[in-house]
């Protein structure tokens, strides 16, 4: 049974895709893009293991409550094998909208092995390094380098726009969390 190390679900956002969307971190990345803002999300040790079929079943549970499945990182595609099976899954048993970030190039992706398979369970790609230098934030894009590729007709590029830059969300314990494209800091 395969599995992946997730950073987070957050089970409803409005920050990181069109729509309400349920928001998959996956845990660990070697990219090493500087400023990074999800350093957290690096290190392959941390966060949580978890079987892809009960990951799928809790992202299938929300698929009443959200109109996608937006998948970030960390580096997504270092998990290749059971990002392909989720992502499959999810495809098959819902009617979610799904959004990848990779900080692989597009030039990069399409020479991945599994490519074929994740390209034709995904309605939008943002791909490329983080450039600190070149900095935009807005519209999911968080780099001028960094390209948008939409694999479906569910959405256009005015659906990204609307995306709000960032949140904040208080959890059921009290406790605040920030999430988007550009998170605010405290």
């Amino acid at each position: 049974m395969n599995s992946l190390r997730i950073h987070r679900l957050l089970p409803a956002s409005v920050a990181n895709g069109p729509g309400v969307r349920a928001v998959l971190w996956i845990q660990g990345c070697s990219l090493s893009c500087p400023h990074c803002f999800n350093p957290e999300t690096h290190s392959f040790s941390e966060g949580e293991q978890i079987a892809v079929d009960r990951l799928a079943d809790q992202i299938s549970e929300l698929a009443s409550n959200v109109q996608g499945l937006t998948v970030t990182g960390g580096e997504p595609l270092q998990q290749a094998d059971p990002l392909v099976e989720l992502l499959e899954s999810v495809r098959a048993s819902t009617s979610l909208s799904i959004v990848l970030f990779s900080g692989f190039t597009w030039n990069e992706l399409e020479r991945h092995d599994k490519w074929p398979r994740i390209s034709s369970a995904v309605d939008v790609v943002i791909a490329g390094r983080y450039e600190h230098t070149q900095r935009v934030a807005d519209g999911l894009i968080g780099s001028a380098n960094k390209t948008t590729h939409f694999l479906t007709d569910r959405y256009s590029e005015s659906d990204l726009e609307g995306v709000p830059v960032s949140e904040v969300i208080i959890e059921s314990d009290g406790s605040l969390s920030i999430s988007g494209i550009e998170p605010l800091r405290w």
